[in-house]
């Protein structure tokens, strides 16, 4: 599927785009560039400035750990010393680490998956407000998940269900101050290989079986019974993003062939 680009949808915005190295990210900050959007591309990936170099109209990258609330507030900074200022911030950083059922994860374990799914967007949230509010508007898009419902990623589910939260209370508090916050919560989607891969240790013959029963869970759970593509999920984070959905907020939007979560 080709993805439709529409011509001078982001002209004279500036967006943030986190974890834009590799996936969705790299399809969103691609086509947010292609839309005429100025784009700053996030990521601890130092190959993220080849995607920068790729999206060409004046994106610039980034390296940071959003993990840390020092990484954060220092790409909302960076943002906003290039580009004068920040319109949009789409938080894309996250990813299951392990699939093990909940009996078997260790106590670091869980710790890593809440660090990697929930801290960075809580973070930068926080770190991009002051940017927004000084903008007088502006509108964030977190990518949660529909795996709040699925199997052997409790921990995952859990911080996926703190980004759903952030997204409604954030909403309510900043709807007075014209910043809308908006979420997708994307299935399961076809990607290319990781350069850098979800789990650095690699996966145990267990955790393949167990990643096997999870692909079947999600498929099983989908009307359409099929992962997604990567374009099928930008170009509804892309939409929330834009000034089309003004009167949109506090809304997180499934897009997982009919699975709500």
């Amino acid at each position: 599927m080709t993805a439709a680009v529409f011509a001078g949808r982001f002209a004279g915005k500036v967006l943030v785009v986190t974890g834009a190295a590799q996936g969705i990210g790299r399809a969103v900050a691609l086509r947010a560039a292609a839309e005429g959007g100025r784009v700053l591309l996030v990521d601890r990936a130092d190959f993220v400035a080849e995607v920068a170099a790729d999206a060409g109209n004046g994106a610039a990258a980034f390296t940071a750990d959003l993990e840390t609330w020092d990484g954060a507030e220092a790409a909302m900074a960076h943002a906003a010393r290039t580009f004068g200022g920040i319109d949009i911030l789409i938080n894309n950083v996250g990813g299951a680490i392990r699939m093990r059922p909940f009996a078997e994860f260790e106590p670091v374990q869980i710790d890593a998956e809440i660090r990697r799914s929930l801290m960075p967007t809580l973070y930068c949230c926080r770190a991009v407000l002051p940017h927004l509010l000084a903008r007088g508007a502006g509108t964030i898009v977190n990518v949660s998940s529909n795996a709040t419902r699925g199997i052997h990623r409790v921990p995952y589910s859990a911080a996926k269900g703190g980004v759903n939260a952030i997204t409604h209370s954030l909403a309510m508090e900043m709807a007075g101050r014209n910043i809308r916050v908006v979420a997708t919560a994307p299935g399961g989607t076809e990607a290319p290989p990781r350069r850098v891969p979800r789990n650095a240790e690699g996966d145990s013959a267990a955790e393949k079986a167990w990643m096997a029963e999870v692909v079947d869970q999600v498929k099983q759970s989908a009307f359409m019974r099929r992962y997604g593509t990567i374009e099928e999920q930008a170009a509804p984070i892309l939409f929330l993003a834009s000034d089309e959905a003004s009167y949109i907020t506090g809304t997180v939007l499934p897009v997982a062939g009919g699975d709500t979560g």
